[in-house]
């Protein structure tokens, strides 16, 4: 933009509205000091610690709130995302089927790793009982009722989809209705990013509690989960997405993961992979392929295409069972993976989402459960990077394999760009 764009028709210079600061990274710092703090606490005074489980309880209590109303909204509007998808042809119908099939793939491959690790053993978490006889606190009971209870998840869930087919099967009639969803979807992702501002207090009490309860065996049964989900992460990326690259496309994963690499910064300061949305439409795009086949698969991949959130969804899921005392069954994982590959879907890039899609595939599986998401609050960050760093990777890999199939790709640019012969041109981004 030139100087006389920013002048007003008097030829002086117009006042330059100021830029929105992202002030989200200091939840993220606060969230980690309160996990060191709330673990110093557990070890240097356990009564102490313990005696604090109600304020992670109370902060588990908030987002069981909210889960339904995120629920509905991201269903109906992803049905009606699939549809405008689909409605693209061939490019579309591609990019869903190859999302679905990855998604799947990479909730069983957290579900496995879980059932190998057994993350959470020997936590023995307990729930947060409101009358427990003389412990019983009236000022605390007082302060727990002030939360509204939770809508059940499961019929939440059939109505939203029900709602969502019958909007599209309505066609224009039905578009105001959905306008009015996404509006509605905007106050509750207000409401969530309310409650995560208070994150820190959350799991400052949950971590207190279950230290103070279990000491160093929780500091530890936490780093296991996290060790082994990054390493999860990692090998998914070389080993599954590099193989499926490499056979179709004859591309290298590690010469693509170089190329990204401005990006994994950004995405890695920010703890989001919405902030370089802009920047992968156009290193694709760079990269040979099409701009229709990036503009259908790369802005679709974002709702549709999060293997490191599937894979974290399915991990922590079994880590709370098991910390918990209550192991799920087979039965009850393969009930859990369908759920999470439909609650998955439309929530990408909104902070807390995540752990709402977690918190309802447990309430709606084994609501017991709920009452360990705690632990999990505060160590949700430390987990954040590698979901979105994975997210990233696996839709960049999307866009080069959709390219492939339909024929939308010069091989040629893509290995030159790959292998650093035609460098990408940081002016281009302006204007994505």
């Amino acid at each position: 933009m030139t100087l006389t764009d920013d002048k007003t028709p008097d030829g002086h210079q117009a006042p330059v509205a100021p830029k929105k600061k992202d002030k989200t990274h200091w939840l993220y710092i606060m969230v980690i000091a309160a996990v060191i703090l709330g673990a110093a606490i557990g070890l240097i005074a356990p009564d102490l610690g313990k005696a604090l489980k109600p304020i992670g309880t109370a902060f588990v209590a908030l987002i069981k709130m909210i889960i339904a109303p995120v629920i509905f909204c991201t269903i109906v509007l992803g049905i009606g995302s699939v549809a405008k998808a689909a409605t693209v042809g061939k490019v579309g119908g591609l990019a869903l089927l190859y999302f679905v099939t990855m998604s799947t793939f990479a909730l069983a491959i957290g579900l496995l790793v879980g059932n190998l690790i057994h993350p959470g053993e020997g936590l023995q978490l307990k729930p947060y009982e409101a009358a427990s006889g003389s412990d019983s606190n009236a000022t605390v009971d007082f302060l727990m009722s002030l939360i509204p209870g939770d809508l059940p998840v499961l019929p939440t869930l059939v109505v939203a989809l029900l709602v969502g087919f019958a909007l599209q099967g309505m066609g224009k009639a039905g578009e105001p209705v959905l306008v009015g969803i996404q509006h509605i979807q905007k106050v509750v992702f207000r409401i969530m990013m309310m409650i995560m501002w208070i994150a820190p207090l959350g799991a400052f009490g949950a971590i207190a509690a279950v230290v103070g309860a279990t000491g160093w065996a929780a500091i530890g049964s936490m780093a296991i989960l996290m060790g082994a989900f990054y390493l999860t992460c990692a090998l998914f990326i070389v080993i599954v997405l590099g193989t499926i690259l490499r056979v179709v496309t004859g591309l290298n994963i590690f010469l693509l993961l170089k190329y990204l690499a401005r990006e994994y910064l950004l995405i890695f300061s920010t703890s989001s992979s919405e902030s370089a949305l802009p920047r992968l439409i156009a290193k694709m795009e760079h990269a040979g392929v099409s701009k229709p086949v990036v503009g259908i698969t790369v802005p679709t991949g974002y709702s549709f295409n999060l293997d490191g959130t599937a894979i974290y969804l399915t991990m922590s899921a079994l880590f709370v069972s098991t910390a918990m005392g209550m192991p799920m069954n087979l039965g009850e994982q393969i009930g859990l993976l369908v759920f999470m590959i439909i609650a998955s879907k439309g929530a990408a890039g909104v902070t807390g989402a995540g752990l709402a899609t977690l918190a309802a595939g447990l309430q709606a599986h084994r609501p017991e459960l709920l009452d360990g998401m705690g632990v999990i609050v505060g160590i949700d960050k430390f987990m954040s990077e590698a979901r979105a760093l994975t997210n990233f990777t696996g839709n960049a890999v999307a866009t080069l394999l959709i390219g492939k199939w339909t024929k939308e790709i010069d091989l040629n640019q893509a290995k030159e760009v790959l292998s650093g012969a035609r460098p990408f041109d940081e002016t281009s981004v302006e204007g994505h």
